[in-house]
């Protein structure tokens, strides 16, 4: 049965709601929302007595050359699924709300306030697109500074941008949410086929989706290699020969697979790991561009203590 879910455009509105509640959980998203944001925030209702759920389009986080303009939407559908669940409020901020002094997708070109953080942008994801977390910690930043939640829920698919956001409430000493409370939940996946949900996931042609599941499928045998004791560069190697053989099938379909990076890294700095130690953890990630959709992926390997 659907319920009443206050629609928040302002940040007044936003802390006025906030205000005299004693536990709030927030799930940032962008919208288009699939089963995996519906697990984050069944998860936040089932810890918090409040719940709100933004969705914004993030105009910092993408190149001038990256797929702002033509990003899914489907707001309609999205508080219809809400409304479903038991959350409150839905904040819904137009661009200047977030960006009082404007925004615009060249770096060189922006005015105003934005964070980095350094040693956490620039490896994996950032290699790929070097200004894209520079936009996640600013708009994440100014969305917790708006809300106040006491836990927010973010998804493993994205674990250094996670793992980048606990690092930034350390060094900036936010009071909400503490590091502790950035909850990390297991990515949500597709049952057959292991492609792990995304909203990017609706430009996928059919023959593209039946490629899809490669990118977990090398995961896990790279990850099986390096935890029976082969060397991490052997099984990185024959990680991308995988790929390498993939593509090649691939081009039968009329599919178009070219894998992007696959590395592992250390859990706490997401420095690139030569070595694998199984009682300090390990993150394997992997990226690859299938037609004009790229697709991302993890597995966290060890003592990782992240979730």
């Amino acid at each position: 049965m659907s319920r009443a879910l206050s629609v928040l455009r302002t940040v007044a509105e936003v802390r006025a709601w906030r205000s005299g509640r004693r536990t709030c959980g927030f799930v940032p998203t962008m919208g288009a929302l699939h089963a995996g944001h519906i697990d984050l925030v069944r998860r936040a209702t089932a810890e918090n007595e409040n719940v709100i759920v933004s969705i914004f389009v993030n105009p910092a986080q993408f190149a001038p050359s990256e797929d702002l303009s033509t990003y899914p939407s489907t707001l309609t559908d999205d508080m219809d699924h809400l409304r479903k669940l038991p959350v409150d409020a839905l904040f819904l901020p137009d661009v200047d709300v977030l960006y009082p002094s404007g925004i615009v997708q060249d770096v060189e070109r922006q005015v105003g306030t934005f964070v980095d953080v350094q040693g956490y942008s620039n490896q994996m994801e950032g290699r790929s697109r070097p200004t894209f977390f520079r936009g996640v910690a600013t708009v994440v930043l100014k969305l917790f500074n708006i809300v106040q939640p006491t836990r927010a829920y973010f998804g493993q698919k994205d674990i250094q941008q996670a793992i980048l956001l606990r690092q930034m409430l350390r060094d900036l000493h936010l009071a909400w949410p503490t590091p502790a409370n950035l909850i990390i939940s297991p990515t949500t996946r597709h049952e057959s086929t292991g492609l792990a949900l995304s909203s990017r996931n609706a430009y996928l042609s059919a023959n593209e989706l039946e490629v899809s599941p490669i990118l977990n499928e090398v995961l896990r045998l790279t990850a099986h290699a390096i935890e029976t004791g082969q060397s991490v560069e052997e099984a990185l190697a024959e990680g991308l020969s995988v790929f390498a053989r993939t593509s090649e099938a691939a081009r039968a379909r009329h599919v178009t697979l070219r894998p992007d990076y696959l590395i592992l890294n250390d859990p706490q700095t997401l420095q690139p790991l030569s070595r694998y130690d199984p009682a300090r953890g390990a993150v394997l990630s992997g990226a690859c561009w299938l037609g004009k959709t790229r697709l991302i992926d993890n597995i966290l390997l060890g003592q990782h203590g992240l979730l």
